[in-house]
């Protein structure tokens, strides 16, 4: 038996919304997807930042390198990362690309 449940349901995406993920600001920001949420079969990373004053979740390398970019670029001033895109129908426009 897998140690988290994957599956996305419309319960757990209301359970999200309330729990305020992907809303709020600097510090009071909570990540969609933190590394709880599912399994790795590679390296995961939580830091620190400077600027948020909060612990950031990354998947890869790859986005822990583009973290410590923008954490030391002084025209960032907040980082957000794995926030949701709750309006589909705005987000995708055209369906016939993701055909």
């Amino acid at each position: 038996m897998a140690k988290r449940d994957t599956t996305w349901t419309v319960a757990k995406y209301k359970r999200f919304l309330s729990e305020n993920r992907g809303g709020g600001e600097l510090s009071s920001y909570r990540p969609w997807l933190s590394i709880q949420d599912f399994p790795s079969k590679g390296r995961v990373s939580r830091v620190k930042g400077w600027k948020t004053n909060r612990i950031h979740h990354f998947f890869s390398d790859i986005q822990t390198r583009c973290f410590y970019m923008f954490e030391w670029n002084d025209e960032v001033l907040d980082i957000r990362e794995h926030y949701p895109l709750l309006d589909l129908v705005e987000v995708v426009k055209e369906d016939k690309d993701l055909k």
